[in-house]
């Protein structure tokens, strides 16, 4: 792939977004204004990777000179090792303006409302799905992302049948969207008297914050119904009609929302799962027929598919979709989850860079 024209239309498009920040009348708009400096500072970050690929490009040809004159021997053995490093650095480089060529998905900006619940295996299962909810606490925090509840279900033995919260922070769907599928573990519970190795489920989904212009909801197909607060929490909660539930008509689509004192906040807390849920519908309906020509190597997101296995007699992560494994379980469950992501992410950015050389 010929990378020269693109790093020009790259610099182009940052002159025009240059111009446009100037303009004292962009403020008004804030969206338009946040959307423009968004991609001014994505633009910036390539155009300094494209500076370095060019100057690279440069030390490589100097040094491939120079390894070649015969009469200066320690000069040409000094830059034959220079070049040793230089090559690498120019590939990476040369990868990431590849990358850089596809265009942004328009909700790796968004806010992420995440749902686990405990699949196969009862108890374990929601002990699990505890752990999952904690690692990805522990993941927000280290990003300075905020994490807020909407609504939990409590297990039997301290687990989680259920957790839906939303994370809020820069690019958190981009880093988080390939999360959605099965998740299982292997590992001899608590309960386990005799040793034995038990295998359990937790699904995740992951979808972007859906915006009210994304699509529209009538009135007429709600049904809302409020009711008194259940569970832990003290007495306030449990003595206030702020429990929100939520039926979306055409679609069957139930949420639920009771973790907040506020019955006004509750509702839009359930108003915003419930519009990010039917745009997944939407989403997955557009992208149906694209998705039965190809099977992507990342997998659909669908959570119905098992994606990863958590091994806990041999401190195993295995992620099956790119057959990726590290050792270090402690530590991705303590939330270290960024090489696992960044191998999932450049592995779909590959797949999506070999769609496009094919046109």
């Amino acid at each position: 792939m010929e990378l020269k024209p693109h790093i020009e239309r790259f610099r182009k498009r940052f002159s025009e977004l240059e111009a446009e920040l100037a303009r004292p009348d962009l403020y008004s708009n804030a969206s338009r204004a946040q959307e423009i400096t968004r991609e001014h500072s994505r633009l910036k970050q390539t155009l300094a990777i494209a500076s370095d690929w060019e100057r690279l490009q440069k030390e490589i040809a100097a040094a491939e000179t120079m390894s070649k004159n015969i009469g200066e021997a320690e000069m040409a053995e000094m830059a034959a090792e220079e070049l040793l490093t230089l090559r690498p650095a120019l590939d990476k480089a040369a990868q990431e303006l590849r990358f850089a060529i596809i265009p942004p998905d328009e909700s790796d900006s968004r806010n992420t409302i995440v749902e686990i619940r405990a699949g196969a295996g009862g108890d374990e299962a929601a002990l699990f799905a505890a752990d999952l909810a904690r690692m990805y606490t522990r993941f927000a925090e280290r990003h300075d992302w905020k994490v807020e509840t909407m609504e939990t279900s409590p297990g039997e033995l301290g687990g989680l049948k259920e957790i839906i919260f939303q994370v809020n922070g820069q690019d958190v769907y981009k880093k988080m969207r390939y999360e959605s599928g099965v998740h299982r573990v292997q590992r001899v519970p608590a309960t386990e008297a005799q040793g034995r190795i038990h295998t359990s489920t937790a699904t995740v989904a992951v979808l972007p914050e859906a915006k009210e212009v994304d699509l529209v909801i009538k009135p007429e197909d709600l049904r809302v119904e409020v009711c008194r607060s259940g569970g832990p929490g003290g007495q306030g909660v449990n003595t206030t009609d702020s429990a929100v539930q939520i039926l979306h008509i055409p679609t069957g689509t139930i949420v639920r929302c009771q973790d907040g004192r506020s019955q006004l906040k509750n509702r839009e807390k359930a108003m915003s799962v419930l519009r990010s849920r039917l745009l997944e519908v939407k989403k997955n309906e557009e992208e149906a027929k694209y998705a039965s020509q190809r099977k992507s190597q990342i997998g659909s997101g669908d959570r119905t598919e098992k994606i990863r296995t958590y091994n806990y007699p041999q401190s195993r992560i295995t992620d099956h979709r790119i057959n990726f494994s590290t050792h270090n379980l402690p530590g991705v469950l303590d939330g270290n989850l960024d090489d696992l992501l960044d191998a999932l992410s450049t592995a779909a950015l590959e797949e999506k860079l070999a769609e496009l050389e094919k046109k």
